[in-house]
């Protein structure tokens, strides 16, 4: 009997939203999502995870703990996949989970680089009864390379269209682009995707986020504040880079708002879209000549003040959801650890050297058996 070639795949990321799952067929080229599962963060367990992206009291402990609540999160996340599709555990070859970054501080050919993220894939093997791949990132790291962004090599095997220039921009916490080029792909984080959107939008309305971007819609963009947003050195490094919350962060921005004047509320939450619709389109602009197609995901795409204003940037391209691909915004990511599972148990490379900077192409993610 074949073995299967089904996969679960759990994405977690800097919004601290919460976790999308999806249970994956890979038996082909391109993943096909068989379902989509969600759950929210507990709003105690976002709190903590955001404090853990800095130093703390007693940090190991607290991030021992939220791990393991994470870690059950997921395995409700996988019980709901599994019941809704009508699949047993003992159909499912491995589940991919990233887990939830808190430390991200690649270096460069020295060894003093690291990156963290909290998980306990020993508990989900345990809990779901499935074989668990994690650890995505650490091993690009040790090879000199930057770690992140993790899914450039499964955008090119999900959108790559031949000859054809194709970008994909995945905005979560943080922004990264891929560049589906003919003979190479290209990948890097460009800034703040929605990490400061909603740290802004949740101080001032309460609200986790700024649905379809109203609030924004509502502002204006104040000039010389996007400017001196705009004078941060990431913005000009050239790739192969990655960024995080250790940099974009709620100081970042009261830092550059100290120095910028009396700004509105909205008009703040206006020039912050901006912001991230600038660096984007500025970054495929420079590194991508010849694309025609842009394809967007994570939550960021369903920001539709986000969408119009890439599409303003960026008015010889096509700007749509990832789900006139086939594959929906919340659903991408997740995808891509089911794939980097994947590449994982049949010990093929998951990264792309043109991408992270490391030294070679190297197998990804660390195997706890069920």
């Amino acid at each position: 009997m074949p073995m299967s070639e089904l996969y679960i795949g759990l994405m977690s990321g800097t919004s601290l939203d919460g976790v999308d799952g999806v249970l994956a067929d890979c038996s082909s080229k391109r993943v096909r999502v068989l379902q989509h599962a969600a759950r929210r963060f507990p709003p105690a367990l976002s709190a903590e995870l955001l404090a853990l992206n800095r130093s703390g009291p007693d940090e190991l402990h607290r991030a021992a703990l939220a791990a393991n609540a994470l870690v059950r999160l997921y395995a409700e996340v996988i019980a709901e996949l599994l019941r809704t599709a009508d699949v047993a555990p003992a159909a499912v070859r491995a589940i991919g989970a990233h887990g939830q970054t808190v430390r991200h501080q690649p270096g460069q050919w020295d060894g003093t680089g690291y990156t963290l993220q909290l998980n306990n894939p020993a508990l989900l093997a345990e809990l779901s009864g499935i074989c668990v791949v994690a650890d995505f990132r650490s091993r690009d790291v040790a090879a000199g390379g930057q770690g992140a962004p993790l899914v450039p090599a499964f955008h090119r095997a999900q959108f790559g269209r031949g000859d054809e220039v194709v970008a994909i921009l995945n905005v979560g916490g943080i922004a990264n682009l891929s560049v589906l080029q003919a003979g190479r792909v290209l990948g890097f984080d460009c800034g703040p995707g929605n990490a400061l959107l909603d740290h802004w939008c949740a101080l001032h309305t309460r609200q986790p986020y700024d649905a379809e971007g109203r609030w924004a819609a509502s502002g204006r963009v104040n000039e010389p504040l996007l400017q001196a947003l705009l004078q941060e050195p990431y913005f000009g490094q050239a790739p192969p880079k990655s960024t995080g919350r250790d940099l974009f962060h709620a100081d970042w921005l009261a830092q550059r708002l100290s120095g910028a004047g009396p700004v509105a509320a909205a008009d703040v939450q206006a020039t912050l879209t901006e912001l991230s619709a600038r660096v984007c389109a500025r970054d495929l602009q420079r590194l991508g000549p010849g694309c025609r197609q842009l394809y967007v995901c994570g939550g960021g795409a369903l920001n539709l003040e986000l969408m119009r204003r890439l599409q303003a940037h960026l008015p010889e391209v096509r700007v749509e959801n990832s789900a006139a691909a086939g594959l929906p915004a919340l659903q991408v990511e997740a995808a891509a650890f089911a794939w980097l599972a994947q590449k994982a148990l049949m010990r093929e490379t998951g990264s792309l050297e043109s991408v992270t900077g490391a030294r070679g192409a190297r197998v990804l993610g660390a195997v706890y058996p069920a």
